[in-house]
């Protein structure tokens, strides 16, 4: 297949599918007929061309995958199209959300030690939105839940991967702009 061909190929899968994708989904879907190294060199030429273009949507590398998003400044006028609800985060589950998003893998005890209260109803409320999940149980005696965030919590909060987080550094500096 031509390179312009893979391109718009690629460009209709990104168009059409509602969450991010990886390199390795649309090679499966283009069945090995074309090389990662390909899919790769598009992908990348197609992030430069929107990158450059001054449209109302962007495609952006989010979740391990990439996705067309509208940018952040249209949202008022898309809610009204949409009706979509954004996902509200009470105070105690983005308490914890952060916890587990810079300490994860981590088990409830270590959490509710870094809050100081119970955390068990936050944590059932964060698996049932998807924004976390359940990586296995510690090899210690109890054998207790492990937590760390999903896919979902990426996309959500559009980071590439969790080294996309502010440092605590950041975070800080923030707090004084205030």
């Amino acid at each position: 297949m031509k390179k312009d061909k893979v391109k718009w190929v690629v460009e209709s899968l990104l168009f059409v599918h509602p969450h991010p994708l990886t390199l390795d989904n649309i090679y499966k879907i283009l069945e090995n007929e074309v090389e990662r190294k390909v899919i790769r060199e598009v992908l990348e030429g197609l992030l430069a061309e929107y990158g450059e273009m001054e449209r109302s949507f962007q495609l952006v590398e989010v979740s391990g995958g990439y996705q067309f998003r509208t940018k952040t400044e249209y949202a008022p006028w898309i809610h009204k199209l949409r009706k979509v609800r954004p996902i509200k985060l009470s105070q105690p589950a983005l308490e914890t959300l952060a916890i587990v998003a810079y300490r994860q893998p981590i088990v409830r005890s270590e959490i509710e030690q870094i809050r100081g209260v119970d955390s068990g109803w936050v944590l059932h409320s964060l698996l049932e939105k998807g924004i976390i999940k359940i990586l296995g149980r510690k090899e210690v005696p109890g054998r207790p839940l492990v937590y760390g965030t999903t896919r979902r919590f990426l996309e959500i909060f559009g980071l590439r991967d969790l080294s996309g987080l502010p440092t605590l550094q950041e975070l800080e500096s923030l707090k004084g702009e205030r």
